[in-house]
């Protein structure tokens, strides 16, 4: 995932393209990997049933909060914990979809006149 520097010309539209559809497999697989923990933790530690338990991760996950109390001890230091990663988790995956495109932005403000011709 290695982005073109200051002196290399602009990515051509199609290898872009690529390189978007791959920032967004890294951002949904991160995106998915995070709600499978949120429902096993919820499910295995917060003691409820699955439909239940991805409702309240992805609930957690997508920043809008939970749903269900959880009652256990075991849960409550999950849902702690998951509620403050889910944050992190949220933001790095914006900020992997937005990266290519404010890179290639930025990289195209920075080029020389004679260099933008080709985008």
């Amino acid at each position: 995932m290695k982005l073109e520097r200051h002196h290399q010309p602009l990515l051509p539209s199609e290898k872009f393209r690529g390189r978007v559809l791959m920032y967004a497999a890294v951002a949904f697989g991160v995106i998915g990997v995070s709600l499978g923990i949120g429902v096993c933790g919820y499910h295995w530690l917060g003691e409820l049933p699955w439909l239940d338990a991805l409702v309240n991760a992805a609930m957690i996950l997508g920043g809008m909060g939970p749903v269900d109390p959880v009652t256990s001890t075991a849960g409550k230091w999950f849902v702690s914990g998951y509620a403050l990663y889910s944050g992190i988790a949220l933001l790095t995956s914006v900020g992997l979809l937005f990266a290519p495109v404010v890179h290639r932005v930025l990289h195209y403000f920075h080029l020389e006149k004679d260099q933008r011709q080709g985008s």
